[in-house]
């Protein structure tokens, strides 16, 4: 440190870096470890990250990068969208429903990129910007899945009308962003969700996991 430089502003970016360098968040008790300082010093770290939405801390305690991070920058969603972009399509196309990429946002499933498919009589309409619960709808529910398997690969969530009354969803999530939790799925009217569409939709999942690494 200089006598030009903040050690608070210091400590806090180091905070960011941490937490953007782990899947699974880290504890006050942790960060306080890693950080050299005593948990009070951490907590108030904390607390001021979160006022402005750039660190988040689940049930469990444990905190996250939050999506304030993302806001930052106002290209970073569009980019993020456009990475996205070419695997939703393709599932789109290949599945016949309204693909979407949704990411964490507190407690709640933010969706950021969605596309329709072109060749179908009907599909469900769904927007960039919807949110739900992160318990209600495939998309959310796998991005739980994942934190509560995070030895191993969760595959596939399915769900029924939870969303939306008589229209069924597959999510799987995304693995092995650092930082960033979310899940890829597709929407459909129908009363189950077909054989091949789990599958196809971790398939997806891996495609913009990687576009976005």
């Amino acid at each position: 440190m200089t006598a030009e430089t903040s050690q608070t502003l210091d400590r806090g970016l180091k905070v960011l870096k941490l937490l953007a360098d782990t899947d699974h968040g880290l504890t006050v008790t942790e960060l306080s470890q890693r950080l050299g300082v005593n948990r009070t010093v951490v907590y108030r770290l904390l607390a001021t990250l979160e006022q402005h939405s750039l660190v988040r801390r689940d049930l469990g305690g444990r905190a996250r990068v939050g999506l304030g991070v993302l806001r930052l920058g106002r290209q970073v969603h569009p980019l993020v969208r456009e990475a996205a972009l070419p695997a939703l399509r393709a599932l789109a196309e290949d599945i016949g429903a309204t693909a979407h990429l949704t990411l964490v946002d507190g407690a709640e499933a933010l969706a950021v990129a969605v596309v329709e498919p072109t060749w179908t009589d009907y599909h469900v309409a769904y927007r960039a910007g919807f949110r739900h619960p992160l318990d209600r709808g495939a998309a959310g529910k796998a991005i739980l899945a994942a934190r509560l398997q995070r030895a191993a690969d969760p595959g596939y969530t399915l769900t029924h009308g939870e969303l939306e009354a008589g229209a069924s969803g597959a999510a799987a999530p995304l693995l092995g962003v650092t930082g960033v939790e979310g899940s890829v799925g597709v929407v459909m009217l129908a009363d189950s969700v077909p054989e091949r569409v789990g599958p196809r939709v971790m398939e997806a999942a891996r495609e913009v996991a990687e576009a976005l690494r």
